[in-house]
């Protein structure tokens, strides 16, 4: 999310989790600030998730001051025990599973839209010491298909519920959080 009306209006359509991309070369990223002001924004019981790809623990001052409940974070960046977040690991195919996290996100598109690898992912869902989340080019149009073949904990998304790049276009997200419900 790369801003306020953005967020609402996934949590308005049913989103459990709002992600904000820190730190990261994304036409999607924002700066610490205005995390913090799209997170404040968002109710208590939706997820505010902190994405990054940064392996630089001078970095992390800056994520945490965003107020995540979660941090996404990719290689062997350790966050302190203090920070009081959750941590998610990014992994792409041919990544071992990890269990130093509290879920895994199979995305070999890193934030791309590249669609996933469905065998890979399907491996890591069987064989996961932690929940997994599935992402990389799902869109409202194949989102069904992905967790029919998956199964994963959760599925996220960016670029296939967007109008520009950053920019969410709300049928598409309503479509996207629609399909997501029919599955348990």
């Amino acid at each position: 999310m790369t801003s306020v009306r953005d967020a609402l209006l996934a949590v308005a359509a049913g989103a459990d989790a709002i992600g904000v991309v820190l730190a990261s070369p994304s036409p999607r990223s924002v700066s610490p600030e205005v995390a913090r002001e799209i997170f404040a924004a968002v109710p208590p019981f939706v997820t505010r998730v902190a994405v990054t790809s940064t392996d630089r623990p001078e970095d992390l001052a800056a994520i945490l001051f965003s107020r995540p409940d979660a941090v996404q974070v990719g290689g062997s960046l350790v966050l302190p025990r203090d920070a009081e977040v959750r941590v998610i690991r990014m992994l792409s195919p041919g990544d071992a599973l990890r269990d130093d996290c509290d879920a895994v996100i199979v995305d070999g598109s890193h934030g791309t839209g590249r669609t996933f690898d469905p065998g890979y992912a399907r491996e890591c869902v069987a064989s996961s010491p932690v929940p997994v989340i599935l992402a990389g080019g799902l869109a409202p149009g194949n989102v069904a298909e992905a967790i029919r073949m998956v199964r994963p904990y959760a599925v996220d998304v960016a670029s296939g519920v967007e109008a520009a790049p950053g920019v969410k276009d709300e049928r598409l997200v309503r479509a996207f959080v629609k399909v997501c419900r029919i599955y348990p």
